[in-house]
C-alpha cells in the first residue's frame, strides 16, 4: 500500500539527511497493534492509512500529521511536508518548555477493552485490534444505543476540496488553488491556513481533524490565513451538504450498501415529471454496480429515475434516493422504490447489504 511505502521511506531516512537529523531529535514509536493504546488520547479518523502524533512526555499533542481523502490513502502525505511538520513540532516543543505554549486538558481515556464488541470479536479470539475496527465497532454500539448520527459518525472527514481548497501538498497548508466558497470569502493562492474556528492548525492532519469536529448543521466556519506576513480572518459559508464524502473505501458496517449511483434531478426536471420539487430527492441512476446484478439485490438500470423510498419522496437533507437510503435506513433492510423507467411508473424492491469484512 502507498501508506506503507511512505512509512518505509521515513523509517529508512539516512541519519545525516535533513529529515534524518530532524527525526533524531524525536523519540519515535511505531504502533502496530491497538490492543492497549489509549484511543481517547490518540483520537482520529480510524480509516486513515497513516497517522503521526507529535507530542511530548506530558502527553500533550502538539500536532497531527496524516489524513487522506477518497482519492487515495496518501493524497496528503509527502516527505517534504513531513519535514515541515517535524520542524514545527520541535518549535512548539521549545515554546512548551519555555512556558509559552498553553497546556491542554488531557482527553478522557478510552481503551479497546472498553468497547464490548471489539473485545468479543478480536481480543477474545486472540486477533489483532486494528484501527478501522475501532471506528467501526464504536459506530455499531452507537447504532445499538440509538446514538448514531450518520452525518457525523458515518460521513467522517469532509473533503476540503468541497470548499474549493486545493493544497500545495509539499508545502503543508499553503493553498495552491482556490474556487467556490473560499474564493468568495477572500482566500487566495499562496495563503497558508493558520487556524480553523480559532484553533491553530499546523499540518493537514490538524486541519482535517478539526474540520471533522464542525457541527454538521453549521452554516459558516472561520479561518485565519497568513499572507505576506499578515494574518487575515476569513468567514466561509459552508455549501449545502458540505459534509458529504465518498464512503467507498471505508467499508462501514452501519452503511446500507445500495450498489447504484445517481444524480439529483433539477427542479425543472422534477416539475416536468410531476415530482416533488423543493425537498424532493428524485434522482437519475447513472451506474449500477455489478454486485447488484450478481446478487439480484435490485433491478435498477442506468437511466431509471428513483423518486420515492417506502412511500417517502421528500427529505430535509438527502438530495438523491441513494443518500436518503444511506441516511434513513439500516444496513440489511429491504425497501420499496418508486421508479420511472421509459416514462412509466413502477415499484421495485431493493435489498441493502451490510458490509462484511475481516474482523
Amino acid at each position: 500500500m502507498a501508506g506503507r511505502a511512505f512509512d518505509a521511506q521515513v523509517v529508512l531516512s539516512p541519519k545525516d539527511s535533513p529529515r534524518g537529523k530532524l527525526m533524531s531529535q524525536y523519540v519515535c514509536a511505531r504502533i502496530t497493534r491497538m490492543d492497549h493504546i489509549d484511543v481517547g488520547l490518540f483520537d482520529r479518523d480510524w480509516n486513515n492509512t497513516l497517522y503521526y502524533f507529535i507530542m511530548n512526555a506530558d502527553e500533550q499533542i502538539y500536532m497531527r500529521y496524516g489524513g487522506r481523502d477518497a482519492r487515495s490513502p496518501d493524497a496528503y502525505l509527502n516527505l517534504s511536508s513531513l519535514e515541515l511538520a517535524l520542524e514545527k513540532g520541535l518549535e512548539l516543543h521549545r515554546q512548551y518548555q519555555q512556558g509559552e505554549l498553553k497546556k491542554t486538558e488531557r482527553p478522557k481515556p478510552l481503551f479497546p477493552r472498553e468497547i464490548p464488541l471489539l473485545v468479543e470479536r478480536t481480543t477474545a479470539r486472540n486477533n489483532c485490534v486494528e484501527c478501522h475496527l475501532i471506528g467501526d465497532y464504536q459506530n455499531v454500539h452507537r447504532e445499538q444505543d440509538g446514538k448514531l448520527d450518520k452525518l457525523t459518525h458515518m460521513y467522517r472527514s469532509p473533503d476540503i476540496r468541497t470548499l474549493g481548497i486545493e493544497l500545495d501538498v509539499p508545502k503543508g497548508l499553503v493553498v495552491k488553488e482556490v474556487r467556490d466558497a473560499v474564493a468568495a470569502a477572500g482566500m487566495k493562492p499562496g495563503d497558508r491556513i493558520a487556524t480553523l474556528n480559532g484553533t491553530p492548525v499546523w499540518a493537514f492532519g490538524d486541519l482535517q481533524y478539526h474540520y471533522d469536529k464542525v457541527r454538521r448543521n453549521a452554516e459558516r466556519i472561520q479561518m485565519a490565513v497568513e499572507r505576506n506576513g499578515t494574518s487575515i480572518d476569513l468567514s466561509i459559508a459552508l455549501p449545502e451538504r458540505w459534509w458529504w464524502t465518498d464512503l467507498t473505501f471505508r467499508q462501514w458496517t452501519i452503511e446500507p450498501r445500495v450498489y447504484f449511483e445517481s444524480l439529483p434531478l433539477t427542479e425543472l426536471e422534477k416539475r416536468e415529471r410531476g415530482l416533488v420539487e423543493q425537498g424532493g430527492f428524485a434522482s437519475k441512476v447513472r451506474r449500477v454496480d455489478m454486485f447488484a446484478e450478481m446478487t439480484k439485490s435490485h433491478e435498477l438500470r442506468a437511466g431509471d429515475i428513483v423518486f420515492g423510498v417506502d412511500g417517502v419522496q421528500r427529505d430535509e437533507v438527502a438530495n438523491t434516493a441513494e443518500l436518503f437510503i444511506k441516511l434513513r435506513k439500516t444496513a440489511g433492510e429491504t425497501v420499496t422504490l418508486d421508479v420511472i423507467r421509459d416514462g412509466k411508473r413502477m415499484q421495485m424492491k431493493l435489498k441493502t447489504y451490510k458490509m462484511s469484512f475481516r474482523k
